[in-house]
């Protein structure tokens, strides 16, 4: 592969763990603003990585996902996941728990959805704002980087778009109802007492392939479609 390829993956795994550290950071607020200071106390509200990096989610996982193609190997393609080191809650201190919960938890994915808006309102700006803004925005969204653009304004378009397609697949990935991710915790917050006593029960094996196996086929489906959406809003520009 070209060293404009290898480039383009330096850029999607640094976003990554970016992505990754809002979103926890954005548990870790909710968890402080309903009540709960654990959190906070050990640090958690902050967009530093450090504070949030998981050996295996944040680096190992992402690694094999984004450098893999170089060597011959694909996973999860065309979704770039991963997860940080779980946001510590203690419900107890919530004034309505199950409620609460369910906003700390809804937090994380709020937040990715509140950085695809920021990317895609920059992408809307160089479009109306910057010579050829428009071009520029819409080859990058294709696939291609336009000879003779400024490698500036190219590298921030290139930010823009990547920043988009992977907080949606982050999005949609928390979203899977699979443990531990925050889609099972809502879920279950639906569940009967007894039917939450197997739900938690489930090996972490299984929920690695439920992750690999059906996660992937979900995120295929769903991260086409929204970036079709994405690029339908470009074009209108």
């Amino acid at each position: 592969m070209s060293s404009a390829a290898f480039i383009i993956a330096l850029f999607e795994f640094v976003l990554l763990i970016f992505s990754l550290s809002v979103h926890e950071c954005s548990h870790a607020w909710m968890a402080s603003r309903l009540g709960d200071q654990t959190a906070r106390l050990e640090g958690r509200v902050t967009l530093n990585p450090m504070y949030h990096i998981d050996p295996v989610g944040t680096l190992l996982f992402p690694a094999i996902i984004i450098f893999g193609p170089f060597i011959g190997m694909s996973m999860f393609s065309g979704a770039l996941v991963g997860w940080a080191k779980p946001t510590p809650v203690i419900s107890r201190n919530f004034r309505k728990i199950r409620r609460d919960e369910n906003l700390v938890t809804l937090a994380g994915p709020a937040s990715n959805l509140m950085l695809t808006a920021i990317a895609l309102g920059m992408l809307i700006g160089i479009a109306l704002v910057a010579p050829g803004g428009r071009e520029i925005v819409l080859s990058t969204f294709e696939g291609g980087l336009l000879q003779g653009v400024g490698s500036g304004l190219q590298a921030v378009v290139l930010l823009g778009v990547l920043a988009i397609e992977i907080n949606i697949s982050l999005f949609f990935f928390n979203l899977l109802p699979i443990p531990p991710l925050d889609g099972s915790h809502l879920l279950r917050n639906l569940l009967p007492y007894n039917a939450v006593q197997t739900y938690d029960r489930i090996p972490l094996w299984v929920s690695w392939l439920l992750m690999i196996l059906v996660g992937g086929f979900i995120l295929r489906l769903l991260i086409g479609p929204s970036m079709a959406v994405v690029y339908f809003v470009l074009t209108r520009v």
